[in-house]
């Protein structure tokens, strides 16, 4: 039987989207529920592995791991991209990496979430009426605001609508952005800078790489407004994390929602976790019983297509 690990079920649900029993005598499965300490705990678990139903941006699979990992053939992950992946490495070791669709509105929708969380204080006003407390802040309205898209594509795209429906004046910068897709949403080009200085939301939706990595760093959060807020549900390395602390600890802006980390999940101890202006989730944007449904159940699809020599939804 072939043996397959299914990693990064933190919540123990992957149960609930897949019918393992229905492939009892075919396939032997385990699953992870906990994160790994490090990668020495990721080789010794993993080491009798041919294929790994992975969870994107979770589990790193480095070119150290894939190479101690000689028995494994497949790595199926859930959407069509996964930074955490060595693709080339895999490829190198003839290791087959395939992908599923996603819904790219979870993420959009849950920005939103956090941007009506700051603005109308829920996180301090839910925890005070635990407490027995009755109305102990005065919130802000969206309408007229600025609100500042770093990145418009699929899901920046998403968010400037919504907030074109709030009645905020949307911009936006990128290094690639496309100013006729802009002109058709209504949304004012802006440089980084200006967009910096003028914005009363920064809302980031770029994709990670090189060159957005540290993308936001202790000089822009100077550049803010002190009332600003910043939101970030695309990458946590797209934002300097001890710049972002500082800033936050100072009060040099207002406040953050975060969703996305440096490093996952967060350490117990970690500054933000302690920081009252600092509305932070666990990396909740893609989880949406929606989605779940078409990972799992594309993730036994691709499995049992490269068992069968056919692979489908290929990682290039």
């Amino acid at each position: 039987m072939l043996k397959v690990a299914i990693l990064d079920d933190y919540q123990n649900i992957s149960q609930t989207f897949l019918n393992l029993k229905k492939l009892d005598g075919k396939y032997e499965f385990k699953i992870f529920n906990q994160a790994f300490k490090d990668e020495n705990e990721a080789k010794e678990q993993l080491k009798d592995y041919e294929a790994l139903l992975v969870m994107r941006e979770r589990t790193k699979i480095t070119k150290s791991l894939i190479e101690q990992l000689t028995k494994l053939k497949f790595i199926i992950t859930s959407g069509m991209r996964n930074k955490a992946i060595d693709i080339e490495t895999a490829k190198k070791n003839k290791i087959i990496v395939c992908g599923t669709d996603i819904n790219s509105n979870p993420a959009a929708e849950l920005t939103w979430g956090l941007i009506l969380g700051l603005a109308r204080n829920l996180k301090e006003e839910i925890d005070n009426m635990y407490q027995g407390y009755w109305q102990t802040t005065v919130g802000f309205e969206l309408k007229g605001k600025i609100l500042g898209l770093i990145g418009l594509g699929k899901i920046g795209s998403q968010v400037a609508n919504i907030g074109k429906a709030f009645g905020m004046q949307v911009v936006a910068w990128s290094e690639n952005l496309n100013l006729n897709h802009a002109k058709e949403l209504g949304v004012l080009p802006m440089n980084k800078e200006d967009l910096i200085k003028s914005s009363d939301f920064i809302s980031i939706h770029v994709v990670l790489n090189e060159k957005y990595k540290n993308l936001i760093t202790k000089k822009d959060f100077h550049m803010m407004k002190k009332s600003v807020f910043l939101i970030n549900t695309s990458r946590g390395e797209i934002v300097n994390e001890n710049d972002l602390v500082e800033a936050l600890a100072s009060n040099q802006i207002s406040g953050a929602g975060i969703d996305v980390y440096k490093h996952e999940p967060l350490p117990d101890n970690h500054k933000l976790r302690f920081l009252p202006n600092a509305l932070i989730l666990p990396h909740l944007g893609y989880v949406t019983a929606e989605n779940y449904s078409i990972f799992y159940t594309q993730m036994l699809e691709d499995l049992e297509a490269c068992v069968k020599g056919k692979p489908i939804r290929v990682l290039k």
